[in-house]
C-alpha cells in the first residue's frame, strides 16, 4: 500500500492477493497449524519477513523439540492457548539452540569503561543518521503524520527512535526471533522465565498476524522490526496503522511508526509538554540521592531549588521532574531536568543517554 494513499482510520482493510513468492511461507504456516481460528482463508494476508540483511551461519546447537523441558513448555503453551500440539512439535523440530546468542548475551562488559555522554551522543547524532532520517521522514510523511496525530508524540521524536534503534530499518538484526527466544528461554538461567514468556507471546503474535514463525529476524535478545519491539510489546502496544489486517513492524514502516507513537502515548507521553529543561547544579557531589530516585519524575522545581538546583528555563510550578545526569568522564557532568515525556522515552530504553540521544537527534532532524 502506498503511504501517499494511507487509509483514513475508518477505512476497511483491503484483502491482499497471495503472490507466488509468498506461497512457500503460506504453505509452511498452514502445515504448522498456526493460522488460528480464522482458518485457511485468513492466510491471504500472511507474509514472511523480507530484506533483513545478512544471515548468520545456521545454528549447530541441539534441536529444541528433543529436550524434555521444551516438551513440557509446549504442553503448557498448547493447553493455555489452544495451539495444535503436533504443530508445535513440528515447528520446534526446526528450531535449534544458537550459541552465538548466548555468547553475545553473556559477553562481559569492557573493564574500566566509563560513561561519557558526548561519545555516546556521537554514535547516534551524526550526519549519516540525520541525512537518512530526513529521507525516511519525507518518504513516509503521511504515515508519520498520522502516527503523530493519533499519539500526540512529535513526528521528529518518532523518527528519531527509529533512527537510534535500527538506522531506519537498515540494522534490524540477523537472528531468527524464535531461535533467539528459545535459546535464552532454556539456556540462559539468569532470565529464562522472562524469555520463555516472550517466546509464548511471539507464538501468539505470529498466529494473530498470520506470520510464519520461522521467518522474523531480529536482535540476539529477540527484539524485532524497525522499532525493535519485544513480543509482549508487539501484542500490547503495536498497531496496524496501514490497516492491511496484520501488524508487521519489519515490512510496514507505517505500522512501525504508529507503534512507536502508541508505545510512548501508552507510557504517559503528554502532547505539548517539554521533554526536559536545562539545569545548573551547585554541588554535583551532593545530589546522589536525587539521582538514585529516578527515572520517574517526582520532584517539583521548588524542591530542587532547595537543594541548590536551578533551571535555565522557566518551569511550571506543578511540573514533576527528575534530575538527569549525563557524565562526561573527567569533565564536569551535564545535568538536565527530565519531565514525564523524558520518562516516557526511558520506558522504551531505561538509559538516560538513550533518551537524550533520541531528543537531540529529533532536534537535529527538525533543523532542516
Amino acid at each position: 500500500m502506498s503511504m501517499s494513499k494511507l487509509p483514513s482510520p475508518s477505512s476497511a482493510p483491503t484483502t491482499a492477493r497471495v503472490v507466488p513468492g509468498r506461497r512457500r511461507a503460506l504453505g509452511r504456516l498452514a502445515s504448522l497449524g498456526l493460522a488460528g481460528p480464522l482458518g485457511l482463508a485468513s492466510l491471504a494476508l500472511a507474509r514472511p519477513a523480507v530484506g533483513q540483511g545478512k544471515r548468520p551461519a545456521a545454528s549447530a546447537g541441539p534441536v529444541m523439540a528433543e529436550r524434555p523441558e521444551v516438551q513440557a513448555f509446549l504442553d503448557e503453551v498448547a493447553n493455555r492457548n489452544s495451539f495444535d500440539r503436533a504443530s508445535l512439535q513440528n515447528l520446534f523440530s526446526q528450531v535449534r539452540r544458537n550459541d552465538k546468542v548466548l555468547e553475545l548475551m553473556t559477553a562481559p562488559s569492557r573493564p574500566g569503561a566509563r560513561r561519557i555522554w558526548t561519545e555516546y551522543r556521537g554514535r547516534f547524532v551524526d550526519a549519516y543518521r540525520i541525512r537518512e532520517g530526513r529521507a525516511f521522514w519525507q518518504r513516509h510523511a503521511p504515515a508519520i503524520r498520522l502516527a503523530s496525530e493519533r499519539s500526540g508524540v512529535p513526528e521528529a521524536i518518532i523518527v528519531a527512535i527509529i533512527g537510534v534503534e535500527t538506522v531506519y530499518g537498515r540494522h534490524t538484526g540477523e537472528y531468527r526471533v524464535i531461535e533467539a527466544l528459545s535459546t535464552l528461554g532454556f539456556d540462559y538461567p539468569e532470565r529464562a522465565p522472562y524469555f520463555r514468556g516472550e517466546l509464548e507471546q511471539f507464538l501468539l503474535y505470529a498466529r494473530e498476524n498470520r506470520i510464519d514463525p520461522l521467518a522474523p529476524r531480529g536482535s540476539y535478545a529477540g527484539a524485532t522490526g524497525l522499532g525493535q519491539f519485544m513480543p509482549t510489546s508487539l501484542r500490547r502496544w503495536a498497531v496496524d496503522l496501514d490497516q492491511d489486517g496484520s501488524i508487521d513492524l519489519m515490512n510496514s514502516p507505517a505500522d512501525a511508526v504508529g507503534s512507536v507513537g502508541n508505545f510512548l502515548k501508552e507510557h504517559g507521553w503528554t502532547a505539548g509538554k517539554a521533554t526536559h529543561y536545562g539545569a545548573i547544579v551547585a554541588q554535583p557531589d551532593g545530589v546522589g540521592d536525587l539521582l538514585a530516585a529516578g527515572p520517574k519524575p517526582t520532584f517539583t522545581i521548588e524542591q530542587l531549588y532547595d537543594r541548590g538546583i536551578r533551571s535555565t528555563e522557566e518551569v511550571p510550578v506543578a511540573e514533576e521532574l527528575v534530575l538527569v545526569d549525563l557524565p562526561e568522564g573527567d569533565d564536569p557532568t551535564r545535568f538536565v531536568l527530565g519531565t514525564g515525556n523524558f520518562y516516557a522515552i526511558t520506558r522504551y530504553n531505561r538509559s538516560y543517554f538513550y533518551a537524550m540521544a533520541v531528543i537531540e537527534l529529533a532536534e537535529a532532524l527538525k533543523a532542516r
